[in-house]
C-alpha cells in the first residue's frame, strides 16, 4: 500500500541537505514536490491546503535540532503532518454499554462489506475474547445471507440465519433478541449495499438503525477509489450517525488519497483496515504507524504484533531446541519458516513493515513476492523426507524429478538450494557469536540512524 506516494515522498525528502536551518526559500521547491505528490496520490484538494500550511508553520525560521540534519528535521515535521491528517491517535471500537454492542456495517455494494463483517467478528473473538454473532439483512443480493454464513464459518464466529421475504429491520430485530437470549457479547448486522443518493434504500437503514440502535455504526469503502471514498463517507455521514470508517482493499491501493482525505472530509475515524482477502487481513489503524510507512520507515511495532498472534509458538520453540543441542538445520525446518512468513502475511505483507524497505534497489524488492514463497513451498513438498534432511544428495536426476513434480524447472531447485544454503551458513554464524557481524553487514540496507547494537 501507498507505494507510489512513498516512493515520490522518500525521493522528494532526500533533496534538503547540507542546510543548518529550513527557511521559507530552501524549502520552498521541496514543498512543492510535496504538493504534487499529494495530489497525484488522489488526497483532495483541501486536505493538500491544509497538509501543506501545517508544514510551513511548523518549518519557517525552525532552528535544527543538533541530532538532525535539516532533512531529517523535515521529514519529522511532514511525519507530524501526516499522523495530523489522518487522526492522531488509533479510535478504537466502542463496545462498553450493555450486552450485546451491535455494530452496524454500512456502504456501497461491491466495497468488501461482508467480508469485513467475518474479518471483524474473527478480530474481536480472538483479540478481544468476545463472543460474537453475525446476521445479514441483506434481501436484494442474490446469495448475500449464504455468503455471510460461509465467511462467518471461515471465521469460526456465529451466523444467525435470515430470509429474504422478511423486512430487514425485522431480521434485526429478530438477531438482537436471539443475541440477548444466548448472551452475545457483540451483534454484527451487516446491510445490503446502497447508494446515499437512493432515499429508499437510506430510510431502510435508517429504520434499521432505529431498530437496533447500534453503538457503533461503521462505513466500509473502497480505499482504491481515491478521494472519492472520502466523498461518499461524507454523504452517508450526512444521512447516517457514522462513528467510523473500514478502508478495504488498501492492499491494493498504491495511491492512499482514501487514508489521508477520509478524516478531513468526514471528520469519522478510520477504524480498520482491510489488508487482504484473507479473514484475517484486517487491521486496527493507527495514524503514526500508518505515516512511518508512507515515510519508507517501516511500521516494526505491527510487524511484532503479527509475529506475536500468528506465529506458531510451538514450532518457534521445537526449531530453537534443535539448534541448541546442535543439529543440523534442514529444509523440513527451512519450510516450516517458509510456512510462518505466509501466516504473518507474506514477504509483500512483511517488507511494507520493514524499515527501509522503500531504499532496496528493484530488482531486490520485486523477487520479494508471495508466488515465489509459494513456489518454494511446492518445491520441497516434491522432496522426499530424505532429500529434506539431506540436501546435499539433491543432484540432477532429482532435480529434474522435483522440479516435475513441482511444476517448476531445474533453476528454479538451484536457486532454492543456494537460498537453503545461505540461512543453513548464517544460522551456523548466529551459534557460533557471529550474530554483530551479521548486522554490521545488515546497516547497508537499513535506513540512517539503524546502530546494528
Amino acid at each position: 500500500m501507498f507505494e507510489n506516494l512513498t516512493d515520490r515522498l522518500s525521493r522528494t525528502l532526500r533533496t534538503i541537505s547540507g542546510r543548518g536551518r529550513l527557511t521559507e526559500d530552501n524549502v520552498k521547491d521541496t514543498l512543492r514536490e510535496v504538493r504534487m505528490a499529494l495530489l497525484e496520490a488522489d488526497v483532495a484538494l483541501p486536505v493538500v491546503r491544509d497538509f501543506i500550511s501545517h508544514i510551513k508553520e511548523s518549518v519557517i525560521g525552525q532552528e535544527i535540532n543538533k541530532s538532525l540534519t535539516p532533512g531529517q528535521e523535515l521529514v519529522k515535521i511532514v511525519k507530524s503532518a501526516l499522523i495530523v491528517a489522518m487522526g492522531e491517535i488509533n479510535s478504537e471500537l466502542n463496545l462498553a454499554t450493555q450486552p450485546p454492542a451491535v455494530i452496524l456495517m454500512a456502504g456501497l455494494q461491491g466495497t468488501g462489506k461482508t467480508t469485513s463483517v467475518a474479518k471483524l467478528g474473527k478480530f474481536l473473538k480472538e483479540k478481544h475474547k468476545k463472543s460474537v454473532l453475525v446476521v445479514s439483512a441483506d434481501i436484494y443480493r442474490p446469495a448475500a445471507i449464504k455468503q455471510l454464513e460461509t465467511v462467518a464459518n471461515s471465521a469460526g464466529i456465529h451466523f444467525f440465519p435470515s430470509d429474504i421475504q422478511e423486512k430487514p429491520a425485522d431480521i434485526v430485530a429478530r438477531a438482537l433478541r436471539q443475541a440477548k437470549l444466548k448472551f452475545y457479547d457483540v451483534l454484527i448486522v451487516d446491510t445490503a449495499g446502497r447508494l446515499h443518493v437512493d432515499d429508499d434504500m437510506m430510510d431502510e437503514i435508517r429504520q434499521i438503525h432505529h431498530s437496533c440502535n447500534p453503538i457503533e455504526t461503521l462505513f466500509v469503502v473502497d480505499a482504491m477509489t481515491g478521494q472519492d471514498a472520502a466523498n461518499t463517507a461524507k454523504a452517508f455521514n450526512e444521512a447516517l450517525p457514522l462513528t467510523g470508517i473500514i478502508l478495504t482493499k488498501m492492499d491494493g491501493d498504491a495511491r492512499g488519497g482514501a487514508a489521508l482525505s477520509i478524516r478531513h472530509l468526514t471528520g469519522k475515524p478510520i477504524k480498520f483496515l482491510g489488508v487482504g482477502e484473507k479473514i484475517e487481513a484486517l487491521e486496527p489503524f493507527h495514524p503514526d504507524r500508518i505515516a512511518s510507512r508512507i515515510l519508507g520507515m517501516g511500521d516494526v511495532l505491527s510487524l511484532i504484533e503479527d509475529i506475536e498472534s500468528k506465529v506458531d509458538r510451538a514450532q518457534a520453540q521445537k526449531l530453537a531446541n534443535k539448534f541448541k543441542k546442535g543439529d543440523e538445520f534442514d529444509l523440513t525446518d527451512f519450510f516450516s519458516q517458509l510456512t510462518q512468513i505466509r501466516h504473518i502475511g507474506g514477504m509483500t505483507g512483511m517488507m511494507s513493515k520493514m524499515p527501509g524497505a522503500a531504499q532496496l534497489p528493484g530488482n531486490v524488492t520485486s523477487q520479494m513476492n508471495d508466488n515465489l514463497l509459494m513456489r518454494m513451498e511446492s518445491i520441497i513438498n516434491s522432496m522426499t523426507q530424505k532429500e529434506r534432511t539431506q540436501p546435499e544428495i539433491i543432484k540432477g536426476s532429482r532435480k529434474r524429478r522435483i522440479a516435475a513434480g513441482s511444476g517448476t524447472q531445474v533453476q528454479d531447485i538451484n536457486r532454492l538450494l543456494k537460498q537453503f544454503d545461505d540461512m543453513r551458513r548464517m544460522m551456523k554464524k548466529i551459534k557460533s557469536g557471529g550474530l554483530a557481524k551479521i548486522m554490521r553487514g545488515m546497516k547497508g540496507i537499513m535506513p540512517p540512524g539503524f546502530s546494528g547494537r
